[in-house]
């Protein structure tokens, strides 16, 4: 029989979303200059887009996960529950934007484990489960080092190919974030986190970008603000993250995967700028003006 355990969540948000006839961000047009050994960008303000999708959050302590299933078997599952205990999901329902360039995160994978964790996209609520491959539990061949999850509220889209990326096309999941703070998430956890950089991952031809961010719970997070700061006082992080992502599947007898903008990482403007695109692409997706295939709404 299977079992359920419940419990909170560490950081939560609920909230309501809108269609915004203003923008919510300021973006830019970017001409590449690499500083540092860092790609950054002179810019040109303007406007995301007459209509933005956006969310506005109340900090509520309430939410839930509820475990169903044994860990590390099939059945396993991360049920995220509002306080009337009704399922939600985790991708759709939770808000990306908490004001002032701090966003919800929410954990998959904890640092130092190596069973691959994600949103199960395809199925009602989006529930975390650890991924398969021919019917078999998937682990990464080493663990990782990190806190790694997702953006909610936000989508890859599979049919728009990124001219500054190579023309590689959306990886058809959610923004994935890199959390470098040094305490080890829990799965189902959501913190509060800014990012710092982006890593513009190519998973065999699809764009699979990588957001490097902190929680504001660390203490090094008033620290770091953009990316030459996690070089300050992560030293070697960045580069680490990339090789890690670029060689985990070799064990597997796979090629290496590669990375976009000059194989560098990008500073934090043009980390924002991903997640508005991303959440704008997901808008789109929940609104339907985007055909869903095979990924869950609800």
């Amino acid at each position: 029989m299977a079992t359920a355990r419940v419990m909170s969540a560490a950081t939560n948000t609920t909230g309501s979303c809108s269609l915004l006839k203003r923008p919510f961000f300021s973006l830019t047009k970017k001409v590449p200059n690499f500083n540092n050994n860092h790609l950054r960008f002179n810019t040109t303000t303007k406007g995301v887009s007459k209509r933005s999708f956006s969310c506005k959050s109340i900090y509520n302590p309430n939410v839930q996960i509820k475990e169903e299933g044994q860990p590390e078997t099939l059945d396993y599952r991360v049920y995220f529950l509002d306080n009337s205990g009704k399922k939600v999901s985790p991708w759709h329902d939770l808000p990306l934007h908490l004001g002032d360039g701090i966003f919800n995160y929410v954990v998959e994978i904890p640092k130092e484990s190596s069973a691959k964790m994600e949103i199960a996209t395809d199925e009602q609520f989006t529930p975390i489960k650890q991924d398969t491959k021919k019917g078999k539990l998937r682990y990464y061949p080493y663990n990782i080092n990190w806190n790694y999850g997702l953006l909610p509220q936000t989508w890859e889209d599979p049919s728009f190919a990124n001219a500054e990326v190579e023309g590689a096309f959306g990886d058809n999941d959610p923004v994935d974030v890199v959390e470098i703070g040094e305490r080890r998430g829990k799965i189902g956890e959501i913190l509060k986190v800014k990012p710092l950089a982006a890593l513009a991952m190519i998973d065999e031809g699809e764009l699979d970008w990588k957001i490097v961010a902190i929680s504001l719970d660390d203490p090094r997070a008033s620290l770091v603000n953009d990316v030459d700061d996690v070089e300050k006082h992560f030293p070697g992080t960045i580069t680490a993250i990339r090789d890690w992502f670029r060689d985990y599947k070799i064990p597997d007898g796979k090629p290496a995967n590669k990375f976009g903008l000059g194989n560098k990482a990008a500073s934090k403007d043009y980390a924002l700028k991903v997640i508005t695109e991303a959440n704008e692409s997901w808008a789109k997706l929940v609104k339907r003006s985007i055909p869903a295939g095979e990924l869950s709404l609800v």
